[in-house]
């Protein structure tokens, strides 16, 4: 069924700088400076994502989009103005490092204003009823940002504060908010902890990031206790454990709930050349992904469904995940062909990993699925 999606982006994202370095490590010591892209969050997965977009002539079928910046009041809702303050001091004094794993340059702090609006923009056009469900191509990314505190390339936590302007504009209420980038989506998580009416759910690698943590017993505190899930999967896991985790726990969760909006932090650094993690997605376990989370949201919240863009750093294949999401988005299939998923489909786990897993996730269900 072809849909009227949206696809907001800006190419001022793209110009956010990251500075020295080779890979996540900074130039200088032992570390040898880049021959390439330098460092692993850099703009070219999403710049090559529309540029694949373009040339498919799926762009042209889309609504395209730009957006305002965040304004000051939609950002202290979220970040404290001392932290606000800093992020943009650093800016404009040149750039450097705002946290162990953030580093920015010059206009960073305008930047990540620009990708939370973009976030903002996506989800108030899917509100107001003018989209169908719509992608914000948001950079920097922001599902590990804290209130106070930079991580994991983020500066402003991109979702949260385009929810909670849409609860202040237009009395959104339960809002479900799904994140299948590869890492843990802590920071949202942090957010949400102890509340009952944004419904969070993880799906990553066991371990990868923040470094160490798995998190399947952490499910929220005080009101918010049983409205965090966490679903950690075994490196390696693959196109059947995630589609498994989604069946039998991210769905039922979505139904319990009744969301009025659902949000995926699509991140595609589960993507089986990805450098920062080592799963083994391919492009359409992302669109099946896809599918199956649009589907409940027709069901759920008339199919208000919107994708905010997070991490994914294989340049020569986040763009066809991104557009593979994008056409199961909005039910136009291009003649564009993925020369790696016959490749990637090949290199599935055996069966006995796939039913080692699927116990874990059934275990993980009795847990969390009433």
């Amino acid at each position: 069924m072809k849909r009227k999606t949206g696809f907001l982006f800006d190419e001022r994202c793209f110009w956010h700088s990251t500075g020295l370095h080779t890979t996540t490590l900074p130039v200088g010591g032992w570390v040898q400076p880049p021959s390439g892209a330098g460092h692993a969050e850099s703009p070219e997965t999403k710049r090559r994502m529309k540029n694949l977009m373009d040339v498919s002539g799926l762009s042209r079928q889309l609504t395209l989009l730009s957006a305002e910046l965040a304004t000051d009041e939609d950002l202290l809702r979220i970040h404290p103005a001392d932290y606000l303050q800093r992020f943009k001091q650093l800016s404009d004094n040149g750039g450097g490092m705002l946290g162990e794993e953030a580093p920015l340059g010059p206009g960073s702090y305008e930047i990540a204003k620009l990708s939370a609006g973009l976030a903002c923009a996506a989800v108030e056009a899917v509100l107001l009823g003018e989209l169908d469900n719509a992608y914000a191509l948001s950079r920097p990314p922001g599902h590990h940002c804290l209130p106070d505190q930079s991580m994991g390339f983020c500066f402003l936590a991109n979702i949260p504060i385009a929810i909670e302007r849409a609860k202040q504009k237009y009395g959104l209420g339960k809002v479900a908010v799904l994140d299948w980038d590869v890492h843990h989506g802590n920071g949202t998580q942090h957010i949400y902890w102890q509340r009952d009416d944004v419904l969070t759910l993880s799906l990553h690698q066991d371990g990868c990031f923040p470094a160490g943590y798995s998190g399947e017993q952490d499910c929220g505190a005080g009101p918010g206790e049983g409205y965090n899930i966490n679903i950690p999967l075994l490196a390696g896991a693959g196109d059947d454990g995630y589609l498994y985790a989604m069946q039998q726990i991210v769905i039922p969760a979505l139904e319990q709930f009744q969301p009025e909006l659902i949000i995926v932090a699509c991140g595609y650094d589960a993507n089986a050349l990805d450098p920062l993690a080592r799963m083994q997605l391919h492009s359409d376990s992302f669109r099946n992904m896809t599918a199956l989370v649009q589907d409940a949201a027709d069901r759920l919240c008339g199919g208000k469904l919107v994708m905010v863009h997070e991490g994914g750093y294989a340049e020569s294949y986040v763009p066809f995940c991104g557009l593979a999401v994008m056409e199961q988005l909005s039910g136009i299939r291009t003649e564009a062909q993925d020369p790696l998923l016959e490749f990637i489909q090949q290199q599935q786990p055996r069966e006995a990993f796939n039913q080692f897993q699927r116990q874990a996730i059934d275990t993980l269900a009795q847990q969390f699925i009433r």
